[in-house]
């Protein structure tokens, strides 16, 4: 599934928060230098939909701060239990 994120680097603490378009801002300690913040969003993610972070691939928006991200389960019909 793809999912719509606002990155928020260089936060006081961690945390994913849905606005009431239903796009997801994640709040990271990471500076946004050579990708270090968003290898804190994937591991974020991860930890969020409950899957590993190799399931987690940046799409679109590598150096934006509106990013997409495909999130994958090892099994494909695990999919419909990623959404919270």
């Amino acid at each position: 599934m793809k999912v719509s994120v606002v990155v928020h680097p260089n936060a006081r603490n961690e945390r994913i928060e849905k606005d009431l378009l239903g796009v997801l801002h994640v709040y990271v300690t990471e500076p946004p230098l050579e990708g270090k913040a968003n290898k804190a969003v994937i591991e974020s993610l991860a930890e969020y939909f409950g899957t590993k972070k190799r399931n987690v691939f940046l799409v679109s928006g590598q150096r934006a701060k509106h990013k997409t991200f495909e999130v994958t389960t090892d099994n494909r019909n695990d999919t419909g239990q990623l959404i919270k």
